[in-house]
């Protein structure tokens, strides 16, 4: 008998609401990120993600960026240069050790990311207007318990 015959098939998840609704979440975020890559292009959203956090955080170093995204050293590394010739940041030396560069947004580069921000801002208020206040907060609260969950220590 094959194993769709069978009664000793497998159990697959996709009758399971944990899972069910786990992929609804997934795809939510993958729909949101294209329509936000797709608006704020020629822009690419790890670009965003360095101006942010920038903009947030001036003068942080290229080690610690990478750490705030997530991401290693050299994702960091590559976007950068394309940054810096775009005349969107600039990365000036540490003046208490010359071995360190500091990241900075140029005018250019807080111009740009206030446009982006202006984009993203409005996709999210149409998304989330799907839910009332309270199931926005509610959704807040269980996604920032799993980040926490799974974080690494």
């Amino acid at each position: 008998m094959t194993a769709a015959g069978s009664t000793d098939a497998p159990r697959l998840p996709w009758d399971n609401p944990r899972f069910r609704n786990w992929i609804a979440v997934v795809r939510a975020e993958r729909a949101v990120v294209r329509e936000l890559a797709k608006a704020i292009a020629p822009l690419k959203i790890g670009q965003l993600d360095v101006l942010m956090n920038l903009y947030r955080h001036p003068g942080l170093s290229q080690h610690d960026l990478a750490r705030r995204l997530l991401v290693g050293r050299s994702n960091i590394t590559m976007l950068l240069p394309q940054l810096e010739s775009q005349g969107l940041l600039r990365r000036d030396p540490d003046e208490s050790d010359r071995r360190v560069l500091r990241l900075y947004l140029t005018e250019e580069g807080e111009t740009r990311l206030m446009a982006a921000m202006e984009i993203y801002v409005a996709l999210l208020d149409r998304v989330m207007a799907q839910s009332t206040p309270d199931q926005c907060e509610r959704l807040g609260d269980q996604m920032r318990r799993i980040s926490e969950a799974l974080k690494e220590d």
